[in-house]
């Protein structure tokens, strides 16, 4: 659908209800106002197989519905109306009961009756809950909790919260042991400060049966953006995707995986531990924002969807196993920077759709959600039977995408960048933050700074923290040109621009009204409204709050947005800050943030809750 001049479109087949699957989104998607940029547009997320095999389940990110392919024929078969988009999907074992996350601001869960498409039931529960896992009894539905940084276990039979536990931050991917002892969370983000010597998020492992965690798998120095998490079948192994950034290293070049590489972290499940981490580039191109991961019903065969540069890896996974486990230590140390680990245990394969995100694998073949070309991507795994990857089609292929939505693709697509090596997602995703610093040489060269969210980017001008750019048009620019090291044509950064202000600011849906209101009161009384009025919550000035040391000692800094400021830790330009609350007290200097010294611990609380509702 969205195709770029050297990808060819999706392949349409025969007899499809192509026409009356977009014309349903076309009347469900305007009522329930979720589709900003059109209800022609579907988004794919992730294909769910059912527990007979014969059918694909897909999750659409802005359309609220489910569509269903025959997995035989990769025909589209049907299409289940919802209330809003589901960001997950999960059958029970009898395969009676269709469990849907819808990742509003107040989560719900749908139960839905499969071969009918009938809403049985629906509890709300979280913020943003993504991810669903059903135990193997099926008495317990397992949810990430991405915005509440939790995973909750809801009872099947009556929607009840058995249970509520920590994970880290924002966990959008779970997968339970067959056994369904464990539940392995891959979180998105680091937690904590980014001035420190050691960044990573995690892997969060929790005992089921006690609802506790078991194990937090710390992944290598510089792994971020984690997007999905499977389990062998066998129980033995766990496999998650994520960044493996090389954040300590001035941005002076790409080759090599300078910047970016892209990884996937392989955990043994029974130690609760890393075994390793291997690298999904090729010494001299990348293989970007590594997204979905399966692994084929046999165990033989890893597969590793990179929606960045809109192909498949399909791993010999005992070939690799056998490698990791036959190391000497000081060997398998060396691992996540060798970039030539998998030249003979991988194919790469191109997918014809743009964007490949989750995937699922029956008969012989992966499927592909292609988030992009609104497709469902068809690779046959057999490496003698040389049939190409191919695409169905799920929506209106013809209708061409807006503006913002070209843009949304250019910011996802790796082919801007020198080699492929990472998109501008690889640092900002969802057009956040990636909780690492980076040495971006735009102020000079040794005084990293902590990676900004893009949300208001271009209401709120100047850009980068010091505002070394006039205006967000300009970094988007100067990105292009010094980041992903590539000259493209002024209609790219355009729609660039287009897609970065239509980005709307996500609001959480659990809070305190009354801390909220109490919050705001505190809020003025501390003087932060002089510096942070509404309704963008910053003046676009600079000031010297005596925060910088080294080469940026009394620098003045832009005065960010407060909105959203609750999802974009770490905070403060070195991102010293762990907690908004430690902006307010530890590193607030002679009240530069607001006079909050003589706040009670009472006032503090509310004015945090009060900011983390912005």
């Amino acid at each position: 659908m969205f195709k770029t001049s050297a990808r060819p479109r999706p392949r349409r087949t025969n007899g499809s209800p192509i026409a009356c699957l977009a014309a349903l989104f076309a009347i469900l998607c305007p009522a329930i106002g979720w589709c900003s940029t059109g209800p022609e547009v579907l988004s794919p997320l992730k294909p769910v197989l059912d527990p007979s095999g014969e059918h694909l389940y897909l999750t659409c990110a802005t359309a609220p519905g489910i569509v269903v392919v025959d997995a035989g024929t990769a025909e589209v078969a049907r299409v289940l109306s919802l209330p809003a988009p589901a960001s997950g999907l999960a059958f029970s074992p009898k395969g009676d009961r269709l469990y849907a996350t819808c990742g509003e601001p107040v989560g719900r869960v749908l139960v839905l009756d499969p071969a009918s498409g009938e809403l049985i039931a629906e509890h709300r529960i979280g913020s943003a809950p993504c991810s669903p896992q059903v135990s193997p009894d099926g008495r317990t539905l397992w949810i990430c909790d991405r915005f509440d940084h939790s995973v909750r276990a809801m009872d099947t039979a009556d929607g009840s919260e058995r249970a509520r536990i920590g994970a880290a931050r924002e966990p959008v991917a779970g997968a339970l042991t067959p056994d369904g002892e464990l539940l392995l969370v891959a979180n998105l983000l680091p937690v904590g400060s980014s001035d420190g010597d050691y960044v990573s998020a995690e892997v969060t492992a929790i005992a089921t049966a006690e609802g506790r965690v078991a194990a937090r798998i710390r992944l290598p120095n510089g792994s971020t953006g984690l997007r999905d998490l499977c389990v062998s079948p066998d129980g033995q192994y766990a496999f998650a995707t994520h960044i493996l950034a090389r954040y300590h290293l001035p941005t002076t070049q790409l080759e090599r995986g300078w910047m970016n590489t892209n990884a996937l972290s392989i955990i043994d499940v029974a130690r609760r531990a890393l075994l390793n981490t291997i690298l999904l580039d090729d010494v001299d191109r990348g293989a970007a924002n590594p997204w979905g991961v399966a692994v084929d019903p046999e165990g033989a065969r890893l597969l590793v969807a990179h929606a960045g540069s809109h192909e498949l890896s399909v791993i010999d996974l005992a070939g690799v196993l056998e490698v990791l486990l036959g190391m000497e230590e000081a060997v398998a140390a060396e691992v996540p920077n060798d970039l030539s680990f998998l030249a003979r245990l991988r194919r790469r394969i191109g997918t014809t759709g743009q964007g490949p995100r989750g995937l699922a694998v029956a008969g012989g073949r992966a499927f592909a959600a292609e988030y992009f070309s609104d497709s469902l991507g068809v690779i046959d795994l057999d490496p003698e039977a040389y049939r190409p990857a191919s695409s169905v089609p799920l929506g209106a292929a013809e209708v061409p995408p807006s503006l913002a939505r070209r843009g949304e693709l250019l910011f996802h697509d790796a082919s801007l960048c020198f080699q492929q090596w990472q998109s501008c997602s690889s640092c900002h995703p969802d057009g956040r933050v990636d909780g690492l610093n980076w040495d971006l040489l735009n102020d000079g060269i040794g005084n990293p700074k902590n990676t900004k969210s893009l949300l208001l980017a271009h209401s709120t001008p100047p850009a980068m923290s010091t505002g070394a750019r006039d205006t967000a048009e300009v970094a988007v620019r100067s990105g292009i040109r010094h980041i992903q090291f590539s000259v493209r044509p002024e209609e790219d950064a355009v729609a660039i621009d287009a897609y970065l202000r239509a980005m709307q600011p996500t609001r959480r849906g659990t809070s305190d009204d009354a801390a909220v209101r109490r919050g705001r009161e505190v809020f003025e009384k501390a003087g932060c409204a002089e510096c942070h009025p509404s309704p963008l919550y910053t003046d676009l000035k600079q000031y010297d709050l005596g925060l910088g040391a080294g080469l940026d000692r009394e620098q003045a800094f832009d005065t960010p947005t407060l909105i959203e400021a609750w999802r974009t830790g770490p905070w403060l330009h070195d991102g010293r800050a762990s907690s908004l609350r430690e902006v307010l007290t530890i590193h607030n200097p002679d009240g530069r943030h607001g006079t909050t010294a003589e706040l009670s611990e009472a006032e503090l609380d509310d004015l945090v809750a009060f900011l983390r509702s912005l």
